[in-house]
């Protein structure tokens, strides 16, 4: 009786640890990140009372992407004088999107995209220069400050 009741008990214990076997499918159960992938291109060379194009491609799963959720930009200048409200750029092709702007003041600048796409949102930020820096913007520069004001609060 003694060998068939541990016997008996092997069997259970063998049988619970079965059940909790690892699934080998576990991983694909789980809700996979696909993240978007921003590259922002700021001309070099600006001057002021000039047109100029800031862009961004977009690409998720190495894929442009041609019909994001959103994609706004929004410029301002590092003191905050100068603001340019986040508007939804122009879809052109190849998952690339971008806006005209033109500058009336030299100085600091910074472009911050916000762009989202199935369930990926990103605002990564580039700062730019304008003409010539005042000595508070290169003081600034170095010191490696953000904008004087936030964010215009507005998030999707």
């Amino acid at each position: 009786m003694r060998k068939s009741g541990m016997l008996a008990l092997l069997l259970l214990c063998m049988l619970i640890l079965g059940a909790c076997s690892l699934n080998s499918d576990a991983a694909s159960l789980y809700k996979q990140e696909s993240p978007l992938q921003v590259k922002m291109n700021v001309p070099k060379d600006l001057s002021v009372n000039e047109e100029v194009v800031l862009e961004v491609s977009l690409s998720q799963n190495g894929a442009p992407v041609d019909s994001a959720d959103f994609v706004h930009f929004e410029v301002q200048k590092q003191d905050g004088s100068i603001r340019f409200p986040m508007e939804e750029a122009e879809n052109t092709e190849n998952g690339v999107y971008q806006m005209q702007f033109e500058f009336e003041s030299e100085g600091l600048y910074y472009f911050e995209v916000h762009a989202g796409n199935k369930g990926s949102v990103v605002s990564p930020q580039q700062q730019f220069i304008v003409g010539e820096l005042s000595d508070s913007e290169l003081e600034s520069l170095k010191q490696g400050s953000k904008p004087e004001q936030g964010s215009s609060g507005h998030h999707h």
